[in-house]
């Protein structure tokens, strides 16, 4: 191409860097690419040289990409002149009418397709380089034949109409494209468009044909926007199209419309954008939010918990043991987020434990075991495990002492993890006269949390523990059926009693104190559905509060049986009311963490008054009470 039919494209951007990126995309075309980096710079260089297309980034501090496109359509010299958005955020269908109402002719979204932005870019300084070219033959023409004149207008129309149908298909790149003859109602399709809709090419297409296949709800607002157009020339909608085989394929549908003398919309030109996969990541990375959120809000309800249940004689002491525990917690959510929450490995959970205890000779703490993943409930029921007994040692038993030694030592048989820790070198150990908290968490979260065990050898040579756990798969078991001492026992003559369905020992442990500090007799924290299928058949219950979520699976067989029998509940979730299922979203919703004062209100609510001690008989012998 000679350098005299070279087009100017203007590139506008207030970051150097994308602009570099747009100059080194383009530079194949062979064009004169102008950069500006910022909308009154481009205005400047707009009115001293003729352009053919403009590439504007939508967000710019001065002016932004809108105002910059209504400020050149308002010159005269520029009203046809070709303008592409280049946006980095998720624009609303507002945003995209805004912008063709400010005449832009496309968008290009961040992260840039260096060949769909190069194909865009090439369709419309053709397009610019035809128009010129055209005009100044027919300015030719005009001089030296008159009398031809009207012919060749109309030439020049159909020229112009059907160099914007290709420009259109070519800017698609890949994408599917389609002319309907709106008085007739024939269709004419290209390859990409069969493909996206799944049909064979090579049959004459309607209208009529197309209906079938786009969803009715979609359907509808299509029609309605060509019907009730406004002279708006050009429109986007999302469509959902099933195929003949029922898959269903998100689409974005491009019209440009032509309007006959009468002002009636005569034909339609439209380019079919395949957008499925991009929906469905916007569903996981939707889904993966709200994740996050729900691990967010168990996390601090945990916090919350070792906060209100840790039981100390001095504040320093209560602040070192609030720290450490909450420590141990973030110890394991690092090993966990590392994995995206897959697991985390034995050797990691006790190596970050241990370390503040360890020599380089290893002499004092001895650490033995495979590399094995727990999944995450597990893998922080164990760290805080470690913590407690760490924290232990150091205050009465081998680590207390410089001459005490630890070894821990873990093997995996049959689908079982086994940790033996042993103490030895310290001072005399005797069995203490009751159960401290550490031992109370220890307890509450492996033996009854997470189904497991530990066992506790209180020897004059040093502290021994033994803990299982089960790291295969298995189907929810209740607690009744893993050890009948652990059912639920109710006196008859309770009055106010309340099912308590919560599968994290330590937020379980302090929703119960709250209940109790009440007046109300707790049946629970129930950790499964079959404990709480079991908890229901015990006697009449006042109302309930149900954890949402009992690893992974949902309490709405519990909700269902409890609105049966008339028993007011609410949901306890670190998920949002929109994650709850349409059926149960009227519920009352108690967000972890959980607000003392809120539980009181729904107890309230629920009750018609809250009963003090003194006014209720409590009798409960619960297997949560540790």
């Amino acid at each position: 191409m000679e350098k005299k039919d070279r087009v100017n494209v203007l590139l506008v951007d207030d970051q150097p860097a994308k602009l570099l990126s747009y100059e080194v995309v383009l530079r194949d075309l062979d064009e004169n690419l102008i950069k500006a980096a910022s909308a009154t710079e481009a205005l400047d260089i707009l009115l001293k040289n003729e352009i053919a297309v403009i590439l504007v980034d939508v967000c710019m501090p001065d002016l932004d990409g809108f105002e910059l496109a209504a400020m050149i359509r308002n010159h005269p010299r520029f009203q046809r002149t070709a303008i592409i958005f280049i946006s980095a955020v998720l624009l609303a269908d507002a945003d995209y009418l805004r912008g063709y109402e400010m005449g832009a002719v496309d968008y290009v979204p961040v992260p840039v397709v260096p060949e769909l932005l190069r194909a865009k870019v090439r369709v419309f300084a053709e397009l610019y380089r035809k128009t010129r070219d055209l005009e100044i033959l027919n300015r030719e023409l005009e001089r030296r034949v008159a009398e031809r004149t009207a012919e060749l207008q109309s030439a020049a129309e159909k020229l112009l109409e059907s160099e914007r149908t290709r420009s259109i298909a070519l800017a698609a790149g890949q994408m599917g494209s389609w002319d309907w003859d709106i008085l007739s109602g024939e269709c004419i399709w290209d390859d990409g468009q069969h493909r996206i809709f799944g049909v064979d090419p090579g049959e004459k297409r309607t209208f009529q044909d197309v209906r079938k296949l786009i969803h009715k709800d979609d359907l509808a607002r299509f029609e309605a926007r060509v019907a009730a157009h406004n002279g708006i020339r050009t429109f986007q909608e999302e469509i959902r199209v099933t195929r003949a085989n029922g898959e269903q394929r998100w689409c974005i549908c491009t019209a440009a419309l032509t309007f006959d003398d009468g002002g009636n919309v005569s034909r339609a030109s439209l380019v079919t954008v395949d957008i499925t996969e991009r929906k469905l990541a916007e569903e996981r990375q939707l889904l993966l939010a709200r994740e996050v959120d729900h691990r967010a809000r168990n996390a601090l309800a945990v916090v919350q918990a070792i906060v209100r249940l840790t039981r100390e004689p001095s504040q320093r002491s209560y602040v070192q043991a609030v720290e450490g525990r909450i420590h141990a917690l973030a110890k394991a959510h690092t090993l966990l987020s590392e994995t995206r929450w897959h697991g985390a490995d034995v050797v990691d959970l006790v190596a970050e434990e241990l370390a503040p205890y360890r020599t380089a000779d290893n002499r004092r703490v001895k650490i033995e075991g495979p590399s094995i993943i727990l999944p995450p409930e597990k893998a922080q029921n164990l760290a805080l495990a470690l913590h407690e007994l760490a924290t232990n040692s150091v205050k009465y038993g081998s680590l207390s002492v410089a001459t005490g030694q630890l070894m821990l030592v873990w093997e995996s048989k049959d689908g079982v993890l086994t940790l033996c820790w042993q103490e030895t070198g310290g001072p005399p150990v005797n069995q203490p006269a009751k159960q401290g908290f550490g031992t109370k968490i220890m307890n509450a979260s492996i033996n009854h949390q997470i189904g497991d065990n530990v066992s506790f050898e209180w020897i004059p040579s040093g502290l021994r523990c033994r803990m299982q756990l089960s790291i295969s798969h298995r189907d929810p078991v209740s607690r009744a059926q893993r050890n009948d001492e652990n059912v639920v026992r109710l006196s008859s003559i309770v009055k106010r009693r309340v099912l308590l369905v919560e599968d994290e020992v330590l937020v379980g442990m302090m929703m119960r104190d709250i209940l109790e500090e009440n007046g109300l007799s707790v049946v629970g924290p129930c950790v499964s559905v079959a404990d709480a299928v079991t908890a229901l058949g015990s006697g009449d219950l006042s109302c309930a509060i149900l954890d949402l979520n009992l690893g992974g699976q949902a309490t709405y067989e519990i909700a269902r049986s409890l609105v049966d029998r008339g028993v007011p509940y609410a949901f306890v979730t670190g998920y949002g009311r929109e994650s709850i299922d349409a059926v149960y979203r009227d519920a009352p919703i108690l967000q972890k963490p959980v607000v003392r004062e809120e539980l009181i209100a729904f107890l309230r609510n629920a009750l018609g008054s809250v009963a003090t001690a003194a006014a209720v008989d409590i009798s409960i012998q619960s297997h949560a009470d540790v």
